[in-house]
């Protein structure tokens, strides 16, 4: 029987990817603009979050949108019609962003006009943990709807994340849902995890993500 050799794909996809995503970041500190990417489970409020974050910061950033889908530009539109600079990546069936498809998206904005640019990337709690996509800070929306065991279970997610935000507050009363049995277990994986309680909807604690945005983007713009 001849030998089957075995070639780990997977680990060469994401050493490449890497590679890329290392290259982007210096090409973003000389052109200083700052990413960041955003990622939840489809319907935690990215779009809505993005939207609002945008308002907060006013005229201290001049933000662009990556908006990644499989196939709709439904929120791409939703942020375009608020005169807010947009490309929208169609994934065709992939579940998350790379270096490679933030390149090409990076490459349809107007980076000379921009401060900032946010990715909204694809709704899963899983693939896009595991492909660094370039991006200065990773941020990531879980919705009170969703639970609070939810670090129990996509672990690697909020282990990447810098930024955690627990979006649709205004649904605590309605929900069995426990804020410092989420923290403990979102804090046991990433101690240095930022957690902001917000409502996109009501607007409840925007102002406080946004001024950790604003410092964040302004250090990194200064440095």
């Amino acid at each position: 029987m001849n030998e089957i050799r075995l070639i780990e794909v997977k680990q060469d996809i994401h050493a490449d990817n890497e590679a890329l995503a290392n290259e982007l970041r210096q090409r973003l500190r000389k052109e200083q603009t700052f990413l960041l990417n955003l990622m939840s489970s489809p319907g935690a409020g990215k779009t809505t979050t993005i939207l609002s974050t945008i308002s907060a910061l006013g005229d201290d950033l001049r933000v662009g949108v990556i908006e990644a889908d499989i196939d709709s530009m439904v929120d791409a539109e939703k942020v375009a019609a608020q005169g807010i600079s947009t490309i929208q990546l169609r994934t065709g069936g992939f579940c998350h962003l790379d270096a490679s498809m933030v390149k090409r998206g990076l490459e349809g904005l107007d980076l000379d006009n921009l401060d900032a640019v946010i990715i909204e990337n694809v709704g899963n709690l899983v693939c896009p943990a595991e492909f660094d996509t370039g991006a200065i800070k990773n941020a990531m929306i879980l919705s009170v709807p969703e639970g609070d065991d939810k670090p129990l279970k996509y672990p690697l997610m909020f282990s990447v994340c810098d930024v955690l935000l627990v979006n649709k507050i205004d649904y605590l009363e309605f929900a069995d849902f426990d804020l410092a049995a989420l923290r403990q277990r979102a804090l046991r994986l990433n101690p240095t995890l930022q957690i902001f309680e917000i409502s996109a909807k009501t607007g409840a604690g925007i102002e406080a993500w946004a001024d950790w945005f604003r410092r964040e983007a302004g250090a990194f713009l200064s440095s």
